[in-house]
C-alpha cells in the first residue's frame, strides 16, 4: 500500500512538471512569436541564376510589405531599414507595395508621406522603383503613388521602363495589383534588348506571366507570417495557398521570387519568417 501511494505521488509530481514545462514552452513561443521575431530585421543575400540573363551580375535589394505603423515598424525602424539596405550596396532597389496599414492589432498609423520621405533615403546606382499593393489602394492609391514619386521613387503601374546597367540594359515591368486594380500584361514587351524583370505585389499573377520574362518578383504573402515544422504555412493570402508562399520558385521553366516582407498584417505575429530585406544577386546560368 505504501509503495503504491509513493508511486502515485511520484506520478502526480511528474505530470505536474510536464504540465509546467508545457505551459512555459507555450509562453516562450508566444513571447518569441509576438515580440522577438517581429521586432527583428535582417538583410539576407540570395543568388539566383537565370537562363534569360545577358548583363553581368546585378545586386537587387527587394523590400516588400513594410506596413509602416504595424507593431515594431516605427519611423525609427524604417530609418534602420534604409541604412541597412544602403550598407548592402545594391545596384537597384525594388519596393513591392503595402506601405501602410489598416486594422493591425497594436498598430499606429504612419502617413504614406512620412514613410515615403524616409524611403527617399534609399541609395543605389540605378535608383528605386516601386509598385503599389492592396493596402495602398484601400487607403488611397493616388495619395501613396504621389508620395513615393515626390521622394524620387519611380512608381510603375502597368508600365515597362528601360534601365541601363553599364554592361547592357534590363527592363522593369511593373504590374498593377491583381486584387485591387487591373494588371495589364500587354505592357510586358519581348522585343527589347535585354532581360525583363516583372515587379508585382501579389504572386497570383505568375501563371499569366509570359515565358520570356527573366524573373518575376512579388511580395504580399508575408511568407504566411507563421511557418510551422511539418505543417508548413497554415495561412497564406493567395489563391494558390502555399504554392507561391515564399522564396525562389521555378515552375514550367519560369522563375519567381516571393519576398516574405518586413511588417505584419492583421495579427502582429511572425514565427520562423524573420522580417527581411532580400539582396538578390542575379547571374546568368553557366
Amino acid at each position: 500500500m505504501a509503495a503504491a501511494l509513493q508511486i502515485s505521488i511520484v506520478a502526480r509530481l511528474m505530470w505536474k512538471r510536464v504540465a509546467l514545462a508545457l505551459i512555459a514552452s507555450i509562453a516562450l513561443l508566444g513571447l518569441y512569436s509576438f515580440f522577438i521575431e517581429p521586432s527583428r530585421l535582417i538583410v539576407r543575400e540570395e543568388r539566383i541564376r537565370l537562363r534569360n540573363w545577358s548583363p553581368g551580375p546585378l545586386r537587387v535589394a527587394v523590400i516588400a510589405d513594410l506596413h509602416a505603423g504595424s507593431p515594431f515598424i516605427t519611423e525609427k525602424k524604417l530609418r534602420r531599414l534604409v541604412e541597412a539596405t544602403n550598407r548592402s550596396r545594391p545596384d537597384v532597389v525594388l519596393l513591392l507595395g503595402d506601405y501602410v496599414i489598416q486594422g493591425v492589432i497594436g498598430g499606429r498609423f504612419i502617413t504614406p508621406e512620412r514613410t515615403a520621405a524616409i524611403l527617399g533615403g534609399l541609395r543605389s546606382r540605378l535608383g528605386t522603383y516601386a509598385v503599389l499593393g492592396n493596402h495602398d489602394a484601400w487607403l488611397d492609391r493616388k495619395r501613396v503613388h504621389t508620395a513615393l514619386q515626390a521622394n524620387g521613387i519611380r512608381v510603375l503601374r502597368n508600365e515597362q521602363v528601360r534601365v541601363d546597367v553599364g554592361t547592357g540594359s534590363i527592363f522593369l515591368a511593373g504590374l498593377a495589383d491583381v486584387w485591387t486594380d487591373h494588371p495589364d500584361f500587354s505592357v510586358i514587351q519581348n522585343d527589347v534588348a535585354g532581360p525583363v524583370i516583372v515587379l508585382t505585389h501579389s504572386p497570383d499573377v505568375f501563371p499569366k506571366i509570359p515565358p520570356f520574362v527573366a524573373l518575376t518578383i512579388a511580395g504580399h504573402t508575408h511568407g504566411g507570417q507563421v511557418h510551422l515544422p511539418l505543417l508548413g504555412r497554415p495561412i497564406v493570402p493567395s489563391a494558390f495557398e502555399q504554392r507561391y508562399a515564399a522564396g525562389h520558385i521555378v515552375e514550367n521553366g519560369k522563375e519567381l521570387f516571393v519576398s516574405t516582407g518586413v511588417g505584419t498584417s492583421i495579427i502582429p505575429v511572425r514565427f520562423r519568417v524573420v522580417p527581411e530585406v532580400t539582396l538578390l544577386r542575379l547571374e546568368r546560368t553557366p
